[in-house]
């Protein structure tokens, strides 16, 4: 009976997958506005009902389409509890750290810069939307204040640079708005964009001389 109920989670799981997919693409192509919950369901191939029942609204099934995208899966894991970020905890000295951190946030950008961008676009259309997100302090802003202070406390670090000062610096420039710009805008490869802040932050946040 056990393995039934696997069977049925499972497939329960990959029609939530499909479904969060299909309606990446079509709010990335078309807008959220116009994209009604029938064609996410066209796209996904199951029933706008199966839509309703899993995710209840178009609103909530964007919230969850925001959270897979900067987690990478639909695990309950917390971006600091994830390997990329533990790689930068864990690392022996500033300079493995901050590598470790550059190639981490490239990742996460590839998926959800454009995301962001797209969720800017439709609350701006749709205030509502900003109930899915309270006022709070910035979650991407509490992940690089934890990374600073990691990074800080390790060998080769910039001695006279504050926590605050270094989370601000990697706020602004691993920031998905400053990453759309170099590789969409200008069609910079994402490799580059990873050696050029890689270096760019090393100027600031490791010793020198």
């Amino acid at each position: 009976m056990s393995g039934v109920k696997g069977a049925r989670a499972d497939r329960a799981a990959e029609t939530r997958r499909r479904i969060i997919a299909a309606a990446q693409e079509l709010f990335l192509a078309d807008g959220y506005g116009a994209t009604t919950l029938q064609q996410v369901a066209d796209r996904a191939g199951v029933a706008v009902q199966t839509i309703y029942f899993t995710f209840r609204t178009k609103s909530t099934l964007l919230k969850e389409l925001v959270d897979v995208a900067i987690a990478g899966d639909d695990s309950p894991v917390a971006t600091m509890e994830r390997p990329w970020f533990t790689a930068v905890t864990d690392a022996p000295d500033a300079r493995s750290a901050l590598a470790a951190l550059v190639a981490g946030s490239r990742a996460v950008l590839e998926r959800v810069a454009a995301v962001t961008d797209m969720v800017r676009t439709a609350t701006a259309a749709n205030p509502e939307l900003r109930e899915l997100w309270p006022d709070r302090e910035d979650p991407r802003h509490t992940v690089h204040a934890a990374a600073a202070k990691a990074l800080l406390e390790k060998p080769g670090a910039n001695a006279v640079l504050s926590a605050d000062r270094a989370a601000d610096i990697l706020y602004a420039l691993l920031s998905p708005e400053l990453f759309l710009i170099l590789t969409r805008d200008r069609a910079w490869a994402p490799e580059v964009w990873e050696v050029w802040a890689e270096e760019l932050l090393a100027a600031q946040l490791l010793e020198h001389g």
